[in-house]
C-alpha cells in the first residue's frame, strides 16, 4: 500500500531536499494508506486542507487578489469621477504604494466592496479568470498564476494519488479562487473554501442569477477557517499547511486550522511554510529575525505553537530545491 497506491516507483516530491520536512510527507502517507498500519485511515477520511496565500503561491508584495482589486479600481475610475477626491481611490488613483502599503482593513473592505460587487457570479468570476491569464506580479514579471509553489503542488498530486481529498480554505474570496483553483492547483471549485459576500439570488424571468451584494457574508481567516471546514466540508482534516499566524492568541491566519487537525485521533500532519529565502522568492517573518511584514505575517507567537505542538516548519531556502517550475 502507501506509495504503491497510486505513485510509481521514483521520488514523489523531486522538488524537495531530503530532510526532516520531506521524510514527514512520505511517512504521513505510508502510516495513513497501508492497511497493516494502526494509523491507516480509510479513503473516505482522507482530507488535506491548504491555504493558498504564502502557502501554495507567492504573496508578496501584495495578495493576488488585492492586485485584482486595484486594477479593478483603475478600470472603474472613468465612472467614478469622485473618487479623484476619494479616499482611499484617490491613493489607489495615484498609485502610492507606500501609502497603499498602509491601508486598513477598513479600506481593503470599502475597495473590495466596489470592486467585487454589483454583478452576478458568472459576471465576476469571468472578470477573474480574464484578469489571471494576463496579469503579473512585479518582481518576476511573470503571471500570478507562474508564481506557485512546485514543492507544495507535488505534495497535493502525492496525497491526490493516494487516496486523499485536497481542499483550498483560504482567507482569500471564495469566488476569486474558485475561477482558476482547478486549471493551477487541480482542485475543483467545490473543493475551495474562502472568505464570501452577500449573495442574493434574483430572477426576472429571464435567466436566474446570483448577485453580489457590497456586504462580507463569511470571513475564513483565524478560527473561521475552523468554522469553514466543518460548514463546506463536514469532517476534520487529517493533514493541514499553511504559513502565517498574527497576534496574540493568532487570531487571524492558520494557527487554528493546524490546532484543529491535530486535535483528531490518529496520524496527522501539520506544516507551516516559511518564507525565507529572499534570493528566490522573499524573506519575512518577523520569527526567526527575519524582517517584519504585515503581508502573510509569522510572528514569534507562531513560532511557539509551531514548536509546542511539533508543527512542522518548512524553510523554502532548505528543504526545497526549487521553488517554481521555472527555476532551474
Amino acid at each position: 500500500m502507501g506509495i504503491a497506491e497510486g505513485q510509481s516507483q521514483g521520488d514523489p516530491l523531486p522538488s524537495w531536499n531530503d530532510g526532516p520536512a520531506k521524510a514527514a510527507v512520505l511517512r504521513f502517507v505510508r502510516d495513513t494508506t497501508d492497511k497493516s498500519s494502526p494509523k491507516y485511515v480509510e479513503p473516505a477520511d482522507r482530507i488535506a486542507t491548504f491555504d493558498q496565500d504564502g502557502t501554495l503561491w507567492t504573496e508578496h508584495p501584495l495578495y493576488g487578489q488585492a492586485a485584482f482589486a486595484l486594477a479593478r479600481v483603475g478600470e472603474m475610475a472613468p465612472t467614478h469621477p469622485e473618487w479623484k477626491q476619494k479616499e482611499p481611490f484617490k491613493t489607489v488613483l495615484s498609485r502610492d504604494y507606500a501609502a497603499m502599503a498602509k491601508f486598513t482593513e477598513a479600506d481593503w473592505l470599502e475597495i473590495a466592496a466596489v470592486t467585487h460587487s454589483g454583478m452576478s457570479t458568472d459576471e465576476f468570476v469571468g472578470l477573474v479568470k480574464a484578469w489571471i491569464t494576463t496579469a503579473k506580479a512585479p518582481r518576476f514579471d511573470r503571471l500570478y498564476t507562474d508564481l506557485v509553489f512546485q514543492p507544495m503542488l507535488e505534495v497535493m498530486q502525492y496525497l491526490r494519488a493516494n487516496g486523499f481529498r485536497t481542499y483550498i480554505v483560504t482567507g482569500g474570496g471564495q469566488e476569486f479562487v474558485r475561477a482558476y483553483s482547478e486549471r493551477v492547483y487541480g482542485v475543483p471549485p467545490e473543493q475551495v473554501v474562502g472568505s464570501s459576500i452577500v449573495t442574493t439570488y434574483v430572477n426576472t424571468g429571464d435567466k436566474p442569477v446570483l448577485m453580489r451584494e457590497p456586504k462580507p457574508f463569511f470571513i475564513d481567516d483565524g478560527p473561521g477557517k475552523v468554522v469553514g471546514i466543518n460548514m463546506f466540508i463536514g469532517k476534520r482534516p487529517q493533514a493541514a499547511f499553511g504559513n502565517s499566524g498574527t497576534g496574540v492568541g493568532l487570531k487571524s491566519g492558520d494557527a487554528q486550522m493546524l490546532e484543529w487537525a491535530q486535535a483528531g485521533d490518529g496520524a496527522r500532519l501539520m506544516m507551516l511554510v516559511l518564507h525565507d529565502d529572499a534570493k528566490r522568492e522573499y524573506a519575512y517573518g518577523p520569527a526567526t529575525g527575519l524582517p517584519d511584514t504585515t503581508v502573510g505575517t509569522f510572528s514569534e507567537a507562531l513560532l511557539l505553537e509551531a514548536t509546542k505542538n511539533a508543527w512542522i516548519v518548512i524553510s523554502m531556502k532548505n528543504d526545497w530545491k526549487r521553488i517554481f517550475a521555472f527555476d532551474v
